[in-house]
């Protein structure tokens, strides 16, 4: 009864079944591996590392990464130039950060964020920078990019004030070399409030961790629809043989008869 699995069209099948069911286990486990990754990447943020604690020196955190980003750098030289970062949130309030460029020690300068203030990006309600040799430790951030971090660019602002943080945004405006990444202290001082550093990219349970979760539900699905399918052209198969070697199949139509010959 079960010789039709041997014949061609059931070859074809038998192969296909074979082939696609350890694929849809494979991509389904990927997915899954990726949803476990984010998370651990979150938990590993959010909790912290005894080693994000102690500041490290700022050219042994780069280039920034996923390991790097948010770590406590720290930096020593002079303040410089003063920019204000207009339409930034905190805590569901509008208002701006006070950046200025601290040039170190290396001849690089580095965007410092040190605080943020309410309201309107005011230049005369910055604090001014302190003078003289400083030693500066704030959280490392990645340079920013208009397309993925939603904000405006710089056409349009008014003088002095900045609408990207990045080395990018900045080489047009400052006349030295600048690292590629910035920091945001957090002690302020002068009544600004801290900005808390921001997770790196693809490492909190977001929207595309969850699509990586739903991608996996899909190809065990697959696997689960292509054994049905199996099952449901095998069952028919015997219960087409059954019935036909119990004669309830009506036979066949062979076209009309043809016509008896005249002798």
């Amino acid at each position: 009864m079960h010789r039709f699995l041997l014949t061609p069209r059931w070859w074809g099948i038998n192969v296909f079944v074979v082939l696609a069911v350890p694929f849809c286990l494979f991509m389904g486990s990927w997915q899954l591996g990726r949803f476990e990754d984010r998370v651990d990447s979150h938990r590993e943020a959010t909790a912290g590392r005894p080693a994000d604690r102690v500041a490290a020196p700022l050219d042994s955190l780069l280039p920034v990464d996923k390991k790097t980003s948010g770590r406590l750098a720290s930096a020593s030289g002079e303040y410089g130039e003063q920019l204000l970062v207009p339409e930034r949130t905190l805590d569901g309030k509008s208002g701006f950060y006070v950046l200025t460029l601290l040039k170190t020690d290396s001849g690089k300068a580095v965007p410092v964020v040190r605080g943020w203030l309410p309201g309107k990006a005011d230049g005369a309600a910055a604090p001014a920078a302190p003078t003289g040799r400083v030693e500066v430790t704030g959280a490392l951030q990645p340079s920013e990019n208009s397309r993925t971090k939603g904000v405006h660019s710089d056409g349009g602002l008014p003088a002095g004030q900045l609408g990207v943080i990045g080395a990018a945004s900045l080489v047009n405006i400052v006349p030295y070399d600048l690292y590629d990444a910035w920091l945001t202290v957090q002690t302020p001082a002068d009544g600004m409030a801290a900005v808390p550093p921001k997770a790196p990219n693809d490492t909190g349970l977001d929207l595309k961790a969850f699509q990586n979760l739903g991608y996996t539900g899909e190809w065990f699905v697959f696997v689960a629809f292509v054994l049905f399918m199996w099952f449901r052209l095998y069952r028919r198969e015997v219960e087409t043989i059954r019935d036909a070697e119990a004669g309830l199949l009506a036979p066949q139509e062979t076209g009309p008869e043809p016509a008896p010959q005249r002798a």
